[in-house]
C-alpha cells in the first residue's frame, strides 16, 4: 500500500498544524471545526481569509469526486459512485430511516476474498483505500443528509475491512473522536480475518463486530467463503469468543439466504448450535443472484421458515429489510460495469440488487 498523501481527511491535527506554521493556533481549530463539525470544504469556510482558503485547497485536495448520485424511495436511499484521485471508483450508500441515518462505506476498491456468491469478490481486487478516503465517505454523506444527522456507520461496502486493518482502524478512530459518532454505532463486517478480529479485541473502542458466515459447516463454507480454508469455523468461533470477552458487545452473524444451498433444515440446526454459545444475533439476508454465481435466493416463505427454525432453537434471528432495489444499491453484490469504467487500467463498480439496512 502506497503512503497516503496529504488530503482533506488524511491529515491529523499535528500534521495540519505543521502545514500552517505561519498561522495562529486558532486558525487550525477553525479549520478542524469546519471539516469535522460543519462538514465544509475549504472554499466554504468563509470565516477564513481568501488566501488561506485557496492555500488549503491547493495543499489538501478532496479525496472523492462524485460521479453519480442514484436516488430511491423518495430520497430515503442514496447510492454514491465516487471517483478517486487515481481513477479508481468506489461506492457508498446513505440510508435514512425515521429514527436514524446510516452510511455504508467501502474500505477497498474491489475485494480479494473471492466469496463465490459476491460479485465484488468475483471481479477481484484493485487497491486498499486510505483512511482519508474512508472518512471522506462519511463526511460526504453527512453533507448530503439534508438536515438529518448521520448517526450510524457500517463498514459493509466494497472490500474486507480487516484486510485493510490500519486504514480502517484510523478511520474508525477519526469518525469516533472527531466526527463524534458513538463506537456502539460503528459496525465492522468481516468474512473472518482472524488476526484482524484478535487485534480489534485489543483496541480501545467497542465497535460492533459483524461476521459474514453464510454456512455452518466447513465443507460448504470452504465453497462459499474461500478464506474458511485458512480460518475454519472452529478457529473463527474462538476469535469471536475473544472479542466477546474483551468488548462485551453482542456479535452479529450475516447469512445470505441461497436456495437449496444454505437454507436447509440441516444448516439451520448447525447454525443454531454454532451461534448459541456465542450469544450472537443472526441477520438473514435475502440474496440476489450475481452473474458469476447463477443461483436463486431463497423465497420469502423459506426465509421465514428458516428464521423460525432458529428461534425455536434459542437463537435471536431477524430478516433484514432490503433498501434501494430500484437503484441497484446492493450490499455485498458490487460488480464491475462497463458503464462506470474509466479505462482498462482501473476497475469500476456498480451494484446489482437491494441493499439491506443494518440493525
Amino acid at each position: 500500500m502506497t503512503a497516503e498523501a496529504d488530503s482533506l481527511y488524511s491529515v491529523d491535527r499535528p500534521r495540519l498544524t505543521a502545514l500552517l506554521p505561519d498561522e495562529p493556533r486558532y486558525r487550525v481549530e477553525q479549520i478542524w471545526r469546519g471539516l469535522y463539525v460543519e462538514h465544509r470544504t475549504p472554499a466554504e469556510m468563509t470565516n477564513l481569509p481568501l488566501a488561506l482558503r485557496e492555500r488549503l485547497e491547493a495543499a489538501l485536495p478532496a479525496e472523492l469526486a462524485l460521479a453519480r448520485d442514484s436516488v430511491s424511495e423518495g430520497g430515503m436511499t442514496h447510492k454514491y459512485l465516487w471517483r478517486l484521485h487515481d481513477g479508481a471508483t468506489i461506492e457508498s450508500v446513505l440510508m435514512h430511516s425515521p429514527d436514524r441515518s446510516t452510511v455504508c462505506v467501502s474500505t477497498q476498491a474491489g475485494c480479494a476474498m473471492a466469496c463465490s456468491f459476491c460479485a465484488t469478490g468475483q471481479a477481484g481486487f484493485d487497491r486498499h483505500l486510505h483512511a482519508g478516503e474512508i472518512v471522506a465517505q462519511v463526511v460526504e454523506a453527512a453533507r448530503r443528509a439534508e438536515g438529518r444527522r448521520v448517526s450510524n456507520v457500517v463498514f459493509m461496502g466494497m472490500g474486507e475491512p480487516l484486510a485493510n486493518y490500519d486504514a480502517t482502524l484510523t478511520a474508525v478512530e477519526r469518525i469516533h473522536d472527531d466526527l463524534g459518532l458513538s463506537a456502539r454505532h460503528l459496525t465492522i463486517s468481516t468474512v473472518g480475518v482472524l488476526p484482524g478480529i484478535r487485534r480489534l479485541a485489543t483496541e480501545r473502542l467497542p465497535v460492533t463486530l459483524a461476521v459474514s458466515l453464510h454456512a455452518a459447516d466447513d465443507v460448504l463454507r470452504d465453497e462459499l467463503v474461500p478464506l474458511n480454508r485458512r480460518a475454519p469455523l472452529a478457529a473463527l468461533a474462538e476469535a469471536c469468543r475473544e472479542y466477546l470477552a474483551a468488548k462485551g458487545r453482542r456479535l452479529s452473524f450475516e447469512w445470505a439466504m441461497i436456495e437449496d444451498v444454505n437454507d436447509t433444515d440441516e444448516q439451520a440446526e448447525l447454525l443454531a448450535a454454532y451461534v448459541r454459545p456465542l450469544r450472537a444475533h443472526v441477520n438473514l439476508i435475502p440474496l440476489n443472484p450475481t452473474p458469476g454465481y447463477p443461483v436463486r435466493g431463497s423465497s420469502r416463505t423459506r426465509i421465514e421458515e428458516f428464521r423460525d427454525l432458529l428461534t425455536t432453537r434459542g437463537v435471536n434471528a431477524t430478516i433484514r429489510r432490503t433498501r434501494g432495489g430500484d437503484i441497484d444499491a446492493a450490499c455485498g453484490q458490487l460488480r464491475m460495469g462497463d458503464a462506470d469504467r474509466k479505462d482498462s487500467s482501473h476497475r469500476s463498480w456498480r451494484t446489482a440488487g437491494p441493499r439491506v439496512l443494518p440493525d
